[in-house]
């Protein structure tokens, strides 16, 4: 699909996203995240407000497409990008009644939406990720001083967090999410478990800043070992692999710990590899 304009450009980007956003959610069963059976580790969230959640940042994804159509990465854009993204953020919070659903993959999704719109319709996902990582490697002048969680883990703690994973151009996108995605569909796996094996390849990877905010360090490395432990028995496909997985979101319910990070980076897999399909 060649994109003709900005407004069809941004039409399309902003669909691609929010159909990654509820992928995410309707993927079924996500250690210690919402999913259709259960809320996870979570009390303040369930299937249907992270779906309204989702559509609630579409007109802002679409804005952030259409603006950056056609432009190259620098200040001023990676500015005016922001401030869409802060009233994505407003959007989302008025949504859901003042609960962070989705400010993690406002973020990565915006970055990349951005990164797809000035590439240009069929280019691959490394570039499409490079450019999202020039953009966020601009600092954002006007940003308010941030307290999130994930600030606090990563000043704490030292890791890159989501700041870190969007500068280094989405590693964590290009050379686990979608690889062990593909792979998995080419082995003949299910849909639904290759959208697990690629999350949980993710969450074996990734220093998630959700799991370090709750449970520090250790309850980081605990997840990582549960989860390798799944791969290694073959995943959510295998008989033995989905009972360790049903293991592992016992364990991440009791611990009150949730892989968020892992699942905006599973979004912004699954949006790049819609993108892909469709180019």
């Amino acid at each position: 699909m060649i994109w003709k304009s900005a407004e069809q450009c941004g039409l399309c980007l902003g669909d691609l996203a929010v159909a990654a956003l509820i992928d995410e959610v309707k993927l079924t069963p996500k250690p210690g995240l919402v999913d259709l059976q259960s809320p996870g580790s979570h009390t303040d969230m369930h299937a249907g407000l992270m779906i309204a959640s989702a559509d609630s940042l579409r007109s802002s994804f679409e804005a952030m497409g259409s603006t950056a159509y056609g432009r190259e990465p620098n200040q001023e854009l990676r500015e005016t990008l922001a401030c869409i993204g802060r009233t994505g953020e407003q959007s989302m919070l008025l949504t859901t009644g003042g609960i962070n659903t989705h400010r993690g993959a406002i973020w990565a999704l915006g970055l990349l939406i951005a990164g797809a719109a000035i590439c240009g319709s069929g280019e691959a996902p490394e570039q499409i990720a490079e450019a999202a990582g020039t953009l966020a490697r601009f600092p954002d002048r006007t940003a308010p001083i941030s307290t999130s969680n994930g600030i606090m883990a990563m000043q704490k703690y030292g890791v890159k967090g989501a700041r870190g994973e969007a500068m280094n151009g989405f590693p964590h996108v290009v050379q686990v999410g979608l690889p062990v995605l593909r792979d998995s569909r080419r082995s003949n796996m299910s849909e639904n478990h290759a959208r697990l094996q690629a999350l949980l390849a993710i969450m074996a990877n990734l220093d998630d800043t959700c799991i370090i905010h709750r449970g520090g360090m250790e309850t980081l490395l605990v997840v990582q070992q549960g989860t390798q432990k799944v791969l290694e028995l073959g995943g959510a496909s295998s008989i033995a692999g989905w009972e360790a997985l049903e293991r592992l979101n016992k364990d991440l319910v009791l611990r009150h710990v949730s892989p968020g990070g892992s699942a905006d980076l599973l979004a912004a897999t699954l949006f790049l590899d819609r993108l892909s399909i469709l180019s």
